[in-house]
């Protein structure tokens, strides 16, 4: 079994205590999200699971854990958000050079082929065009070479629970939000992919995609997967077994697992993110949350 912790919000930034009594304690009770009374007991014992993929824009909180987690005799496979965006697009999260630096530390700790560096999402506005991307893409690409030998992109999605925020961030801050699939942004969409992957290679990293329908293999990118089981069943050097994920979406690659997480508890308060329905939720949420619960939120 493989652990997600968590697609649905940042654990490693803002619930890294909590994991780690449920680390300790040996089970958390995962809810279903879409029906409150589903609740089931899962094992965290060391002996029951195959690896803990982290997701996170901050994992700083979880580094000192680290020798805890493979003194228990866990497995880490970390995917690492790294992106150079305006504070409006990501609000919460620390500087650029704290995030590298964070990265770098985690890279000596696991192993370069645990890390994996999401570009992600890819956004396209009047003020962040093909140039703007490939400029930092380029400028982290070269802060982590050496560090990583994998990059993992994807294209931003207009979804419901964000639409409103992007509608707001765009009527405050004068942003112009497009969709990287209109025909009328193919030639761009082409020399994007192309520019990345020029640069991903140029940095010793393979570049994939995340959940998207697009072919971009003339380019050299091809499609992925975040819990990708022949890179895991590489890293751990074992052949797991599993099946695709059928509570992802179509376009997704991912093998099974289990997510720890809850939706509306992340507070980085990113304007596109899909996890999060109102920043006010959110507080509301947080405030329910022990780090002593082996639920995240409540009991």
């Amino acid at each position: 079994m493989i652990i997600s912790a968590s697609r649905r919000t940042d654990i490693p930034a803002f619930y890294a205590e909590w994991f780690m009594n449920r680390i300790r304690d040996g089970y958390f009770m995962k809810v279903n999200p879409y029906n409150k009374k589903q609740i089931k007991r899962v094992s965290l014992a060391s002996n029951d699971l195959d690896a803990i993929v982290f997701w996170s824009k901050n994992p700083r909180p979880v580094l000192r854990y680290l020798p805890e987690l493979h003194e228990k005799g866990h497995k880490i496979l970390m995917q690492y958000t790294l992106n150079d965006y305006p504070e409006e697009l990501e609000p919460g999260v620390p500087s650029l050079s704290y995030r590298i630096d964070t990265f770098q530390r985690f890279s000596e700790a696991l192993g370069t082929e645990q890390m994996v560096w999401r570009y992600d999402p890819i956004i396209l506005s009047n003020k962040m065009d093909v140039d703007d991307h490939l400029e930092r893409f380029h400028d982290i690409a070269c802060m982590l070479n050496g560090w990583t030998s994998r990059v993992t992109v994807s294209f931003m999605d207009f979804y419901a629970k964000s639409k409103g925020r992007l509608r707001r961030i765009e009527a405050e801050s004068g942003y112009q939000f497009s969709d990287w699939l209109h025909p009328a942004n193919a030639e761009r969409l082409t020399a994007l992919a192309q520019g990345l992957n020029r640069i991903a290679v140029d940095n010793g990293m393979s570049v994939v995609t995340c959940s998207e329908q697009m072919d971009l293999d003339d380019y050299g990118i091809k499609h992925g997967a975040c819990i990708d089981q022949v890179h895991i069943e590489q890293v751990l050097n074992r052949t797991l077994i599993g099946k695709k994920d059928k509570y992802q979406r179509a376009e997704c690659g991912c093998m099974e697992s289990v997510d720890m997480g809850s939706y509306d508890t992340c507070p980085f308060g990113c304007p596109y993110c899909y996890a999060v329905r109102s920043d006010k939720l959110v507080q509301t949420n947080r405030k329910k949350h022990d780090p002593a619960s082996p639920y995240l939120i409540g009991e």
